[in-house]
């Protein structure tokens, strides 16, 4: 193998994208079958898991190669909601109901608020919604934290092939998607692999932009503050000596 094909290869992993996902839901939802058929292509139907499992596969997205790291969270109950170390964990969050479960889609709504308070927003409460607001600008060039750009987010109604017992229509998770400015789509973790695929892609693509946005925003406070101090150590034009 030649030098520059070795230096190719390592520029390649040096420049692998890293991205670590937790997917949230309700007892039975189906998030390991959207997990395994976005990893693996198969179907499983049945899965009796009592604990957390991470996974790890490098996956194409964009012919660019990424680095999946994708935790299967255990709900117990729909009383349960995932604990501060996974919400800090996550770069980004899978939100996973059944079309066909109306609890599993109210557990959606309160879990968003359970984020928001502890990772995102700017630390808002439950009592207040996920529109983030404007900051004053600190100095020249301020700009939005980055912790107000939000967490990246994708909303998914799983078992769309079950509408026989839709018990959540469309709209409200058009609506829910809305209210947490993120994706969504239905879909059936039992026959689409595309459309499954296309979920974890966008969740990635989401948390590249906030990333992206969170450089931009720190780069221009540092050359805000820079700007600054040149200024303040300057004399005014009625501060200089008269001739």
């Amino acid at each position: 193998m030649t030098s520059n094909a070795i230096r190719g290869i390592r520029r390649k992993k040096s420049s692998l994208s890293e991205v670590k996902i937790a997917v949230l839901g309700g007892p039975g939802v189906g998030k390991s079958a959207l997990i395994v058929r976005f990893l693996t292509k198969r179907y499983i139907g049945e899965y009796d898991h009592q604990a957390e499992q991470r996974y790890r596969n490098e996956l194409l997205v964009d012919n660019e190669p990424v680095l999946f790291e994708i935790l299967d969270t255990c709900s117990k109950s729909m009383d349960a909601l995932p604990s501060s170390e996974v919400i800090a964990w996550a770069d980004g969050f899978l939100l996973v109901y059944s079309i066909t479960d109306r609890q599993s889609f109210n557990w959606v709504k309160r879990v968003r608020l359970h984020i928001a308070e502890r990772k995102g927003r700017g630390g808002l409460s439950a009592a207040t919604t996920l529109t983030p607001t404007p900051q004053v600008p600190s100095g020249v060039g301020g700009d939005v934290s980055p912790t107000n750009l939000g967490p990246p987010m994708v909303l998914l109604g799983n078992k769309a092939d079950m509408v026989h017992l839709r018990q959540v229509s469309t709209e409200e998770g058009e609506i829910l998607a809305k209210d947490l400015e993120c994706s969504f789509s239905e879909v059936a973790a039992s026959e689409q692999v595309h459309q499954v695929a296309s979920a974890f892609h966008e969740l990635f693509r989401e948390v590249q932009n906030v990333r992206k946005r969170s450089k931009t925003s720190l780069l221009d406070r540092v050359l805000g503050a820079k700007a600054t101090r040149i200024y303040v150590r300057g004399k005014s034009d009625s501060a200089l000596p008269k001739d």
